[in-house]
């Protein structure tokens, strides 16, 4: 594993994408880099037992952590974090790659991916979105400004993962192990003593100004005609059943359903990066 850095231009200044890689700068011969990108509040270590299981397999991983996320720099105007400034930055990785690759993408990160998807001349082969699709209901949005609704301070890192443990339980049966490593991952020395999450509180700013409403991202959806695989979390509230249904319609599509987990699944379990890594084969 290393750690890698760009500068994207964003209006009138530069800032840093910073990211984590695994696996041969080139990778194996005949496969191309796969992509993993987060949810809204996470970073890219999330991806970790993935990326390692990838990567012994002699692919090339590269986990970014989005603006204002993890290991890259905060924006000063909380305006700014919208998905297609995410995009905007993402698409400074992928000219740095300039070629082909796969794109895993959980929740928000999945719907980056089909903003780059959808664009012609795109370099995406393979997709997967993990528990997201062109529709995001209401009661999940609803869910999200609430859990955004407060910047809380942690005395330790056990308090982290007890925050985390009970906001992300949709994540489903993870071990203490893993529980731990998202902690570890997601805490940052908070200015005035204690911990805080690794993500800027300003991003909740433009979530929180509207009224919660659905989110309908099917004219993105219907521009999107790589193979993809749709993963749901079975209990989840943000990808609901009928809207997999509709998306397993699709040509080209490849759905499947995690038992006992909601928004969204982890992809720690050996099961889940079994089923994104024989979809990427």
């Amino acid at each position: 594993m290393q750690a890698g850095r760009l500068r994207y231009l964003l209006g009138a200044a530069f800032y840093q994408l910073a990211w984590t890689e695994w696996g041969p700068a080139d990778g194996a011969p005949g496969d191309i880099p796969v992509v993993c990108v987060h949810g809204l509040t996470r970073n890219g270590r999330d991806f970790d037992a993935l990326a390692q299981a990838l990567a012994a397999q002699g692919r090339r991983v590269l986990c970014p952590d989005l603006p204002g996320r993890g290991l890259s720099d905060w924006l000063p105007d909380p305006a700014m974090y919208a998905p297609p400034v995410y995009v905007g930055a993402l698409a400074h990785l992928l000219a740095r790659l300039d070629g082909p690759v796969d794109w895993v993408g959980t929740s928000l990160g999945g719907i980056c991916g089909m903003m780059v998807a959808a664009a012609t001349g795109h370099p995406i082969r393979r997709l997967v979105l993990n528990d997201v699709g062109p529709l995001v209901p209401q009661a999940a949005i609803a869910r999200i400004q609430a859990y955004l609704a407060e910047t809380p301070r942690f005395a330790d890192l056990a308090a982290v993962e007890a925050h985390l443990r009970q906001v992300h339980a949709p994540f489903g049966q993870l071990t203490d192990a893993q529980w731990g490593h998202l902690a570890h991952h997601s805490a940052r020395a908070a200015p005035e003593g204690g911990l805080m999450l690794h993500f800027d509180p300003a991003l909740a700013v433009p979530i929180r100004a509207r009224p919660p409403e659905p989110v309908d991202l099917s004219a993105l959806w219907e521009l999107v005609s790589v193979p993809v695989l749709a993963i749901r979390g079975a209990e989840s509230d943000l990808l609901l059943p009928e809207t997999l249904a509709a998306m397993a319609a699709r040509p080209g599509v490849r759905v499947a359903e995690i038992p006992a987990v909601g928004h969204a699944p982890a992809l720690m379990d050996a099961s889940q990066v079994a089923l994104v890594a024989g979809f990427l084969d």
